[in-house]
């Protein structure tokens, strides 16, 4: 098939079209590299099945001509963490929500025949329920959330009224190898292999007995491949998970390392963990990377960390300012 993905040069994205090359398939990547990256797709260079079209999903224009004789697009595009949501919500917008809508128009006239939209399990908020199922109250409780939730209504929207097949997936707590080294603080892989690899102690927020549905990148992409190849399932919004949760204590543990303590953060979830029952129903889908494989996967990759930047507990208190000044009671 001619596939196209948004976002194929970031994290998620480049393991992505890792996989749908390797299944055959020629591969449009659309991406403007504010957080991706092309060496993520170093090693494709050559290859004639694809092509990298460095633009912004912001400007309509700029990329419809693009989805022409298109058969799938998987839509992975996105500005991501919590800080610079709180900071510049307006771009969020209009990445992850105005972003979103040109896609899904460009889809629509050029007759796209099916549609996987990367949500976020962000939009649940603090849930009252663990495993937390598809039907849980929205409450997201950041700008990125709220730009995640509203792309994926108009995904839905958009299934509704032009009859396209559009499924969103739910993302929980994606890890990986690629997973971004640069900018803002964000997602704890990054912020310890950083510190691992300059021997500083781990920053643990609060006691670290939260927990996280920490699943890995791979499982993510073959959940998603998955629900494209089933065109009976439009509509549907499904977690992807890693059917378990884990503390950042025992993150530590398989990392090793010191600690170091540092406050806990207003907005967050003290556990997430996917209730699965539905994509298993749906796609007889299962992961296949448990969370040990994945934490030693991505030690033996831990040189892609070198030049991240170490966070200490007065860097990251700075960075985080924000989040305790409009998240705070």
């Amino acid at each position: 098939m001619k596939i196209l993905v948004t976002g194929g040069c970031g994290f998620i994205g480049s393991h992505m079209v890792d996989r749908l090359l390797n299944d055959g398939h020629d591969v449009i990547v659309i991406d403007n590299l504010s957080s991706g990256n092309l060496r993520n797709l170093e090693h494709h260079k050559g290859s004639n099945k694809l092509q990298v079209v460095i633009e912004t999903i912001s400007d309509f224009a700029k990329i419809e001509s693009h989805f022409k004789g298109v058969e799938k697009v998987f839509h992975l595009a996105a500005l991501a963490d919590i800080v610079p949501s709180i900071e510049h919500p307006m771009e969020y917008h209009n990445s992850n929500v105005n972003g979103t809508i040109n896609v899904l128009e460009a889809c629509r006239k050029h007759n796209v025949g099916r549609i996987i939209y990367a949500a976020s399990s962000s939009c649940y908020g603090i849930p009252d329920k663990f495993p937390t199922p598809e039907t849980a109250e929205i409450r997201c409780q950041y700008p990125y959330a709220v730009t995640k939730y509203l792309g994926e209504e108009y995904c839905m929207y958009w299934a509704q009224v032009y009859k396209m097949n559009i499924t969103a997936m739910r993302f929980f707590n994606v890890y990986g190898p690629r997973a971004r080294t640069s900018g803002t603080y964000g997602a704890v892989f990054g912020v310890f292999l950083a510190q691992k690899l300059n021997n500083k102690p781990f920053t643990v927020i609060g006691d670290g007995k939260q927990t996280r549905d920490f699943t890995f990148v791979t499982d993510i992409v073959d959940a998603c491949v998955t629900a494209s190849n089933n065109y009976q399932i439009a509509k549907e919004r499904i977690n992807v998970g890693s059917e378990n949760t884990y503390s950042i204590n025992r993150l530590v543990e398989l990392l090793g390392g010191e600690i170091t303590y540092i406050p806990k953060r207003p907005g967050e979830p003290d556990c997430t963990f996917a209730d699965t029952k539905k994509i298993k129903q749906l796609l007889g889908w299962s992961p296949k990377v448990s969370f040990e494989e994945g934490v030693s996967i991505m030690l033996d990759n831990i040189d892609y960390w070198r030049e991240a930047p170490l966070w200490e507990p007065s860097s990251i208190a700075e960075a985080t300012k924000d989040w305790f000044r409009y998240l705070g009671k």
